[in-house]
């Protein structure tokens, strides 16, 4: 089949149609970015030809030195990119370049606001980095080659950015990616020399790979006559950051280097530069992200850290490097103890990588930590987006466990809005003298946890709470059993005991009070028998009638709704029935002696205090007729 049989013209998807509008016309303020994208993909592709080299160094075809070079036609009023990596073949270039960030899509226009600045921003999450070409040319060309390949199977690609590209086989000599971007009439500055390389000075510097343009002469051309080789010269360092010592380095830098290998438009919240000799030598740079992806939730997704060994490009997401619960850390490792040859497989067994894992686990909960500690507010915004992901850590970093709990943030009764910004150690600095337990509250909301019966005790004697709501909380709470040699206490779990907070009068005053109801929580169990383990009087409530209470072994009501909602199963379970004796609700239901009021009346209090729990009614039509019954009699 020739390459003239192989054209084709194929359309883009829908969404990606919206999306392309959007950038275009839209998103951009900073135009100048398509350049650092565009060359931020070069060095990718050089960096993979760099690892696939490693067991086929053939395909490097006789050209080892990678580079990527820029040039630009003023006259005609383009721009080109090319690059010597790895190409595309052409299922790479349909799969890469005719759909835009695959499953990511529908949520970007989803959470589009209207608010151009806050749009542009969700560019960066939703990995369309070479889309932004379109933002100043009106015609974007694309010539690659996979290496090692035949010359014959390269692939040209071309679209104006709206409805459609076409696609179609060409020969190409050597390897890698050219891009030609045809400048729109009103950006036709962008080719320019010094434009271009001051850009690329800004954007690019660190690159570990020369970015070549065309030397320029100033001189008097005396030979004007005679054709010249066209010389190029790289206008950035081409030395890898990481490399470079921290007093050499200021703060712009660290964030282009941040955009370049994470491909966000934002700048981090914060990083780290280490570089470990002795035992182990190595270089890490952290950096903490200011927003989350769009796939921050799927556990499986591609995460962790770029890889080098003595500057060679290893694995663009090594996530050996740090736990599951850090996914959310971007940056580069750099070895001089790996072997280069390493697998996947052996490199997750090698203790090399268990020792660097722990080392790299430490300097990332230090450098959270030094943010929480000084800068309140900035944590405060990475707690905001990455908050109930680092809620995963005492389950799964038993090693760290207190470190991580000393990290999160929850609501407390302390304030009186559902902001979470109260720290464990701020909890333990203002218990009471006699207070040995940190006490804590789970509901599916905010305001169903602050309102919660559960609480009546705690408010009337000042005694803090901690407000949980996100559901990962009951989760956490199963593997965070104690902080600073404080238990935790779940004032809706199993038998209240304050402990100390309680003087003994009130006990004495407690049995007794058990002693007198005895008779009416027997009649309330052969009543909901096969509803509740148990029905006793309590002393935790001071306003309501009734609550629910889960036994200390059994599942909390947020932890089944998990479950459930995953298709697990689910053990039964009856939950423990208590009740307010100083209520007149409760005192009226003591002397009650019509049986079928009264079992209506049990009923009503249950169900209500199932509701109060976020629990789901077996019976809504039978709760619902019980409470009109007692309406009209009321109204009688």
């Amino acid at each position: 089949m020739t390459a003239e049989n192989k054209r084709e013209t194929r359309g883009f998807e829908t969404e990606a149609k919206q999306l392309l509008h959007l950038m275009i016309h839209s998103l951009y303020s900073n135009k100048e970015v398509f350049l650092r994208e565009l060359i931020s993909n070069a060095s990718d592709a050089a960096d993979k030809l760099r690892f696939e080299a490693l067991s086929k160094p053939e395909i490097y075809e006789d050209d080892s030195e990678l580079k990527v070079q820029v040039d630009f036609d003023t006259e005609a009023g383009t721009v080109t990119i090319s690059d010597n990596g790895i190409g595309m073949s052409r299922e790479d270039v349909i799969s890469n370049l005719g759909t835009i960030a695959k499953s990511g899509t529908a949520q970007f226009l989803e959470n589009l606001s209207g608010d151009q600045k806050k749009d542009s921003q969700l560019i960066g999450q939703f990995g369309v980095g070479f889309y932004s070409a379109f933002i100043v040319a009106s015609e974007v060309e694309v010539l690659t080659r996979r290496a090692g390949a035949p010359a014959t199977e390269g692939v040209r690609w071309v679209s104006s950015g709206e409805a459609d590209y076409s696609i179609e086989s060409v020969e190409k000599q050597s390897r890698g990616t050219s891009i030609t971007l045809k400048l729109r009439t009103d950006e036709k500055d962008f080719a320019e020399f010094y434009r271009l390389s001051n850009i690329v000075k800004k954007y690019a510097d660190h690159i570990a790979i020369p970015v070549l343009m065309q030397k320029q002469s100033f001189e008097e051309d005396k030979d004007a006559d005679k054709e010249k080789a066209v010389e190029y010269e790289a206008v950035n360092a081409a030395k890898a950051l990481w490399t470079r010592p921290r007093n050499e380095l200021n703060d712009e830098e660290y964030v282009e280097f941040y955009k370049h290998v994470s491909h966000d438009f934002q700048e981090p919240l914060s990083w780290s530069h280490n570089k470990v000799e002795g035992k182990l030598e190595y270089t890490s740079l952290l950096f903490l992200p200011a927003k989350a992806p769009y796939d921050m939730w799927n556990r499986d997704g591609a995460r962790g850290l770029k890889l080098y060994v003595q500057r060679v490009f290893i694995m663009d997401e090594a996530e050996q490097f740090l736990p599951l619960y850090l996914r959310f850390i971007k940056g580069v490792v750099d070895s001089n103890d790996i072997s280069l040859n390493v697998s996947r497989e052996i490199l997750q067994k090698d203790p090399v990588v268990d020792s660097m894992r722990s080392a790299l686990t430490k300097k990332a909960l230090d450098m959270l930590s030094k943010m929480k500690k000084n800068e309140p507010e900035k944590y405060a915004k990475f707690w905001a987006e990455f908050g109930q992901v680092l809620k995963e850590g005492p389950g799964e970093d038993f090693a760290n466990k207190e470190k991580v709990a000393d990290l999160l943030l929850f609501a407390s009764t302390q304030n009186s809005t559902a902001a979470q910004d109260q720290g464990l150690s701020d909890y333990v600095s203002r218990m009471k003298p006699e207070q040995d337990k940190i006490y804590y509250v789970v509901a599916d909301t905010p305001n169903a946890a602050r309102n919660s019966p559960h609480l009546e005790i705690f408010k009337k004697k000042g005694i803090e709470v901690l407000l949980m709501s996100d559901r990962i909380d009951e989760w956490l709470m199963g593997h965070l059993t104690e902080f600073d040699g404080k238990k935790f206490q779940d004032v809706a779990r199993g038998s209240l005991d304050l402990g100390k907070l309680e003087d003994e009068a009130e006990k004495e005053e407690q049995g007794k009070t058990e002693k007198k109801f005895e008779a009416l929580t027997t009649r309330i169990k052969e009543q909901l028998t096969a509803s509740v383990k148990d029905v006793r009087v309590t002393h935790r409530l001071t306003d309501s009638p009734a609550c629910i209470v889960v036994d200390d072994d059994d599942m909390g009501e947020q932890m089944r709704k998990i479950m459930e909602a995953a298709g697990q199963a689910v053990p039964e379970t009856k939950p423990i029935f208590e009740l307010n004796p100083e209520h007149p609700l409760i005192v009226k239901l003591d002397q009650e002696q019509d049986e079928e009021r009264f079992g209506d009346l049990v009923s009503l209090i249950f169900d209500q205090a199932s509701l109060a729990e976020g629990r789901q009614l077996e019976d809504p039509g039978q709760f619902t007729r019980r409470l009109n019954k007692l309406l009209l009699e009321l109204c009688d």
